[in-house]
């Protein structure tokens, strides 16, 4: 076997493979041989056809089969002793398949790019800081109030926050329109669930009031029918509503399962719940800008194929998702390089992330393995069971190993760079972006 070698580029390598004739004619005479030993042909008895027979019905069949599995060996062989990884398959064209001629192929692939940068010594990285305080234990419990809320009728006009509870007819030019007629329908003012319009004319509105509303659709509005036109509604005011919030007792404690209706208990897990939320949030934050520095520092040429691939992982992870919505994508042929970059994005970060791994020998840590788990368990009524019901599925661990092994790996990073800690709100950190 003869192999050779050239560059097309950064990655991309040409490697040509010849195998001998005599290699080539041996494999098609033994394949021959064992064809032979079952075939059954007309005017010969099973296993009796002779061989130069065989070879005018069933030669070039073999010889397509003997090729397909010396390049299968051969490619191997010639990849280990240039030593040379192929990024994705081979793309493989034979050159020569012919009897008595030696078979040339060329094998074409980018090989994996060299990442230099496995730190981010002296680069900046600034991360938040946050600590749950008093204050943010009372919004979420004045939060959990208004999931409880109870509806007290009014004699008053409607204000911010009231309910409204009507029947309403919509017309265009004196025309009823799909989906514009209601009853019994309760709107919380200022929700915003309504246009600004419709809300406008419910201001003051008090118990058996009827009145006529006008109401302008956007041009953009999604209902086509009635986008850009004038509407009329034809409102009777049923009930008029305030809210009541209910006390953080006994009884609201036990509506969110404290069993014996501890309000301090309650109180203890808001804190732990927001807690945990923080933690989360914080080490998502965290994650993004150590994995989008670790990219900026690594200038790499990337496998074209591997981009490929990955945005076809992308293109059929969105269509899954949109058919377990219920939305057809049939026919659909997305752009490509709408996900180029985030393809790119991907790729880059696996290899990276698979040479810091491999050089530094990180392996998932069991203990913090375990860690996540029970983390996971607490919100749980039996956080036990569930412990044992992760434990139980070897797929499910190996997932939540691989999450580890990132979150070893993003320590592992910050050790080197220069972290900022910038103090910042409970509130805050929930809207803050990348």
């Amino acid at each position: 076997m003869q192999v050779s070698v050239e560059s097309t580029g950064t990655l991309g390598r040409r490697l040509t493979v010849a195998i001998p004739a005599a290699d080539v004619e041996k494999e098609v005479q033994q394949r021959l041989r064992r064809l032979a030993k079952n075939a059954r042909l007309p005017g010969f008895r099973p296993g009796k056809a002779p061989l130069r027979v065989l070879e005018a019905k069933y030669g070039g069949q073999v010889l397509g089969e003997v090729a397909g599995s010396l390049i299968e060996s051969t490619l191997r062989a010639a990849l280990a002793e240039r030593k040379l990884v192929p990024a994705g398959g081979p793309e493989v064209e034979p050159k020569t398949l012919e009897r008595g001629k030696d078979l040339e192929y060329v094998a074409s692939f980018d090989v994996y790019p060299e990442v230099t940068r496995l730190d981010l010594a002296g680069v900046k990285i600034e991360i938040p800081s946050c600590e749950v305080t008093e204050e943010d234990v009372g919004k979420a419990l004045e939060s959990m109030r208004k999931q409880r809320v109870n509806w007290e009728p009014v004699e008053r006009g409607a204000e911010d926050g009231d309910q409204v509870v009507m029947d309403f007819v919509g017309s265009i030019g004196g025309e009823p329109f799909a989906g514009g007629k209601a009853e019994d329908y309760a709107y919380v003012m200022g929700s915003g669930q309504l246009l600004e319009d419709f809300e406008r004319g419910l201001v003051g509105v008090r118990q058996g009031e009827q009145k006529v509303i006008e109401v302008s659709f956007p041009d953009d509005y999604r209902g086509q029918d009635v986008a850009g036109k004038l509407a009329s509604f034809q409102v009777e005011i049923k009930q008029v509503n305030a809210p009541r919030l209910p006390e953080v007792d006994k009884e609201f404690a036990e509506s969110f399962g404290v069993k014996d209706g501890d309000v301090d208990k309650l109180h203890s897990d808001v804190r732990d719940n927001l807690q945990r939320e923080m933690q989360e949030r914080l080490s998502s934050l965290t994650r993004q800008r150590v994995m989008d520095a670790l990219v900026e520092s690594n200038s790499i040429e990337l496998p074209i194929k591997l981009v490929e691939q990955e945005i076809d992982r992308i293109i059929e992870g969105n269509r899954k998702m949109l058919k377990e919505q219920g939305i057809p994508v049939e026919g659909m042929d997305p752009d490509r390089s709408h996900f180029r970059n985030e393809a790119e994005r991907r790729v880059a970060l696996g290899l990276i992330m698979y040479e810091i791994v491999r050089q530094r020998n990180i392996q998932a840590d069991a203990d913090q393995v375990k860690a996540r788990v029970e983390r996971m368990a607490a919100s749980y009524e039996d956080p036990q069971a569930f412990v044992q019901w992760y434990y139980s599925d070897q797929n499910r661990l190996t997932q939540l190993e691989a999450v580890v092994l990132e979150e070893q790996v993003v320590e592992h990073l910050l050790q080197s760079a220069d972290v900022q800690h910038s103090p910042t709100s409970f509130e805050e950190l929930a809207n803050i972006v990348g």
